[in-house]
């Protein structure tokens, strides 16, 4: 069976023509071989890669089917020509200098209208309803005179993407020259000025307004006012600024050091790891590369703890560094603990064995040669002059100066809203210490004391009114001092109201111990409830006394709410300082009293009630 050819027919015209029998020379299976193996040399750059005409290199690495010129191209050799974009296909667009031309053509003007001309100035580039002159009131068609110039003759221009919207675009750069020239006489005239005011004599300060080309500083600020710095943002509603991008004095990481071999700059991240000062030699720089601040504070800690917990699950230990951070911590702890007992086992075996503890123990190495890196510079007097250390300022206060034999500062004790020495526990300031026994006779007079005798002002009665310090009773802790009169007449005031209120108080108790004789009397007659009858009398004082109790507590809270609004109604500067300092735990009675004098929401009444 005949091989039909897999040559083209353009090819093997061609070849024809040129004398080389009709079809191209086939490859033996050598020479396939061979152009197989310099292919595999070139892609693994043991051999040069191919030239194309123009003497650029190919990549050997270009697919066949890309590399490979079509049949109807006419190439025999190696080339990328047929990829490139074809000369005789490429659109030619118009160059920079061409452009729109602008006026109308006066080389030569019409004396006569012409047929197919404007009707209203002769015109021959345009009609009359695209003419811009005015109108005239007897066109050039009838009068034959004041025929218009022609238009230019405009290009047909091919412009491209970018040269559609190129603002520059039809530009004369010539129209510039006149700006230059404008600002070139200017100059020439302040110049002019200033040396014409010279001639005259005029002083150098009134001079000074035409120095920097005749630009005053009061226009400088003027318009320094309005300019932003780069790199800022102004916030007109909060009067801050913030910066946001590097300024001119922060020096960019790549130009810290110019070097080759210096620190590696990451462009993409925008890191640089390593110091750029390292190779130089210099110690006090503002910048070490970011892994100096990576390993500072608690990161080489927290390193530390996730490598002692890989090498805890190698050895068979379940934990997480970051799933169980407390039993790693606690792991860690008996881990180190165990390691110094039997680092200090071992060393205490070894020097049990062998000796040598007095060369542990030995003085610093200092002592032994005597020397010191410290410099000191020593006066004729003996005084230091240099090299002294520096004292740490404490406090621009006296510090630790105890006065009156007291081992405390007054305010180191703290009792029921009072201040006083911890030492004696006596809360009158400058007061002399009695030291132990004042301190037991403190502490056991606010435990034994009644609350009417106590100084801190937690008692009730008449007998804290006059001594005790700060008053007596609930209202008497919301009382001025002692020393003002109004504080003396409400104490008077107050001690009245106590003495009708007890007066009243025993007046109800004798009535209420007659009609309980008389009761007891009727109760004796019965035999059969002896017992139970004296249950009950002690029941019946057991309530008494509570009875009697809650209306001493609501006396005591009226009083107190009287003296408290009587604070409030005061003006400020007046107001005695610290005169809400009851700071004592409620009684049962006392909170009794207080729920009874609250207002309820429920009661239907509760709107007509006087009291609170």
């Amino acid at each position: 069976m005949a091989q039909s050819s897999t040559a083209p027919v353009s090819a093997i015209i061609r070849n024809k023509d040129q004398g080389d029998g009709g079809e191209p020379k086939k490859k033996t299976r050598e020479e396939w071989k061979q152009a197989k193996e310099l292919e595999e040399a070139r892609k693994l750059g043991t051999v040069p890669a191919a030239v194309d005409e123009e003497g650029k290199d190919i990549n050997p690495h270009i697919p066949q089917y890309i590399s490979a010129a079509p049949w109807y191209f006419g190439q025999t050799g190696p080339t990328l020509k047929h990829q490139r974009p074809q000369p005789e296909k490429q659109k030619e667009f118009s160059r920079l200098d061409e452009w729109y031309k602008r006026g109308v053509d006066t080389s030569r003007v019409a004396t006569k209208f012409r047929k197919g001309a404007c009707e209203n100035c002769g015109a021959m580039t345009h009609k009359r309803k695209d003419c811009l002159e005015r109108p005239r009131k007897t066109g050039a068609k009838y009068t034959g005179t004041s025929i218009a110039a022609d238009e230019h003759a405009q290009p047909n221009l091919a412009l491209d993407f970018d040269g559609k919207r190129d603002r520059w675009n039809g530009y004369d750069p010539s129209d510039h020259s006149q700006i230059l020239e404008e600002h070139r006489k200017i100059e020439e005239a302040k110049r002019q000025l200033k040396a014409n005011k010279l001639k005259a004599g005029v002083t150098g300060e009134e001079l000074a307004e035409y120095d920097d080309g005749g630009a005053s500083s009061e226009d400088d600020e003027k318009y320094a006012e309005g300019v932003d710095m780069p790199g800022t943002k102004v916030d007109s509603k909060q009067r801050i600024t913030v910066r946001n991008l590097r300024i001119r004095e922060d020096t960019a990481k790549y130009l810290r050091n110019l070097a080759l071999d210096s620190a590696y700059y990451d462009p993409k991240t925008r890191s640089m790891r390593e110091n750029p000062y390292e190779a130089t030699g210099k110690q006090d720089v503002d910048y070490q590369g970011e892994n100096f601040v990576r390993f500072t504070g608690d990161t080489t800690k927290h390193a530390a703890s996730q490598m002692f917990a890989w090498d805890a699950h190698a050895s068979g230990v379940d934990v997480h560094a970051l799933a169980e951070p407390t039993k790693l911590e606690q792991l860690e702890r008996e881990f180190r603990k165990k390691r110094s007992e039997l680092k200090g086992a071992a060393r205490g075996g070894l020097l049990e064995k062998y000796g040598g503890e007095e060369h542990l123990d030995a003085p610093p190495r200092e002592l032994l040669l005597a020397q010191t890196e410290h410099y000191v510079e020593y006066s004729r007097q003996g005084k230091i002059v240099k090299g002294a250390e520096k004292e740490v300022v404490r406090s621009q206060y006296e510090e630790d100066v105890y006065i009156n034999n007291h081992t405390t500062v007054w305010g180191s004790y703290w009792r029921d809203g009072h201040w006083g020495y911890k030492c004696c526990y006596s809360l009158i300031k400058n007061s002399y210490c009695t030291g132990e026994a004042g301190r037991a006779v403190n502490a056991t007079d606010m435990l034994t004391l009644p609350p009417a005798t106590r100084p801190d002002g937690e008692g009730e009665g008449e007998e804290g009114a006059g001594e005790g310090g700060s008053g007596a009773g609930t209202a008497g802790a919301l009382e001025p001092a002692a020393d003002t009169d109004s504080g003396a007449e409400e104490r008077q005031r107050r001690k009245t109201l106590m003495e009708e209120h007890e007066e009243r108080m025993a007046k109800k108790r004798e009535k209420k111990r007659k009609k309980k004789s008389k009761k007891q009397k009727k109760k004796r007659r019965k035999k059969d409830s002896s017992s139970s009858s004296s249950d009950s009398e002690s029941e019946e004082d057991e309530e008494e006394v509570k009875k009697r109790k809650i209306q001493e507590a609501l006396m005591r809270q009226e009083l107190a709410d009287a003296a408290a609004d009587r604070l409030l109604a005061m003006d400020e500067r007046r107001r005695p300082y610290n005169s809400f300092g009851d700071v004592r735990e409620p009684t049962a009675e006392e909170m009794e009293a207080w729920r009874m004098r609250q207002l309820r929401s429920d009661d239907p009444l509760a709107a007509f009630s006087t009291k609170r």
